[in-house]
């Protein structure tokens, strides 16, 4: 009757093994003996102050500021109506494309270039023409609403 023969390499393994596991017993201790020594959740958490830097004190909250979900603008949103800006501007024509049908005015008052897409024109426009236009809101920033060249 044969015998199963442990080898010296099966042998070292199964060692090797139970080493392993008695050194993770070990760890486990150990952590739990420190975390009774007075180490708790408290002395873990960080804190980041006003100008972004980490610090172990929590923030005042004297000096907490409170936003309106209205007053957070998302330029890459469409929120799907357009948000009229303040009356009547005026600007001149930069460039528009016929064939394509869109274009830019550049708005006097600020200096702005604001987009225009032919269905925003009330009357017919060409490049250096002086318009009269209203902001609004669009997917990706200002745009010209209600465009009438000036006579």
């Amino acid at each position: 009757m044969a015998r199963p023969q442990e080898t010296f390499n099966k042998k070292e393994l199964e060692k090797r093994r139970l080493q392993k596991r008695k050194e993770k017993e070990q760890r486990k201790e150990q952590r739990k003996a420190e975390a009774k020594d007075g180490k708790s959740l408290d002395d873990m958490i960080a804190y980041v102050d006003e100008d972004g830097n980490i610090s172990s004190t929590p923030p005042d909250p004297t000096k907490k500021k409170v936003f309106k979900e209205s007053d957070i603008d998302l330029g890459a949103r469409n929120t799907g109506n357009s948000v009229q800006g303040a009356g009547q501007r005026t600007g001149r024509v930069t460039f528009f494309n016929r064939s394509k049908g869109f274009g830019f005015i550049k708005d006097s008052e600020s200096g702005d270039s604001v987009f225009v897409h032919s269905k925003a024109l009330e009357t017919d426009i060409k490049e250096n023409d002086l318009v009269t236009f209203e902001v609004g809101k669009g997917f990706k920033g200002a745009v010209a609403l209600h465009v009438r060249a000036v006579e």
